[in-house]
């Protein structure tokens, strides 16, 4: 017996999707003008959607986090983004320069390029510890401003919960709190680089210009 393949049906059509859209439009108009919410139900509905997206922010940023790289600076831990970090380097071949701050160390060769170093302690008006071998240099960017900073000891990267930050405590003296994010339960002090970036004292090119002048 003969095995007979199945037919696609002659009868079947395609789709207009452009009169079935039409349609669906229409009805959906019957429905809005025969089923249209009183006034208190349009602001119950508007109050509801408001008090959701309400929850749906304040769980966001209960969330929130941030990407830091800590450090340990005069027996203190310190951490800066890790979105301003370059990279890490030893601290080699120091150049000192005349006429700078006392809290710029000099400046030093990273790949190539040359960079100023600052030493932070001096500049926030912290205990200083006598340069080691294990001095290190962290190296923070943003746009144009590149310098390197001083660090004892280097850490890791890790994830910050945003919401667990507090405000300074009267032990962080010297510290402004223009360069202070906050500071987490555990004691760790998370510097602003971005405000360290920005801040003009930070030039040291115009400090020399200033001082030759």
């Amino acid at each position: 017996m003969d095995e007979k393949k199945p037919r696609k049906s002659a009868a079947r059509r395609r789709i207009d999707w452009s009169d079935v859209r039409r349609r669906f439009d229409l009805a959906w108009a019957r429905a809005a003008r025969t089923e249209q919410p009183s006034p208190a139900e349009v602001s119950a509905i508007l109050e509801a959607r408001a008090a959701t997206l309400a929850r749906a922010l304040d769980a966001g940023s209960q969330g929130a986090t941030i990407d830091v790289l800590d450090f340990v600076l005069a027996h203190e831990r310190y951490a800066v983004e890790a979105r301003y970090v370059r990279e890490v380097s030893l601290l080699d071949n120091l150049t000192p320069l005349p006429c700078t701050p006392e809290f710029v160390l000099g400046i030093m060769n990273v790949r190539g390029r040359i960079l100023s170093v600052l030493d932070i302690r001096k500049f926030f008006g912290l205990p200083e510890k006598g340069i080691t071998d294990l001095n290190r240099i962290i190296v923070l960017e943003s746009g144009a401003m590149v310098f390197g900073i001083l660090a004892d000891e280097i850490g890791y990267v890790r994830s910050l919960p945003v919401t667990a930050m507090q405000g300074p405590s009267p032990s962080l003296a010297g510290i402004s709190e223009q360069y202070l994010m906050g500071v987490m339960p555990d004691g760790l002090v998370v510097l602003d680089a971005g405000a360290l970036l920005t801040d003009e004292t930070m030039i040291v090119q115009d400090h020399v210009e200033e001082r030759a002048g």
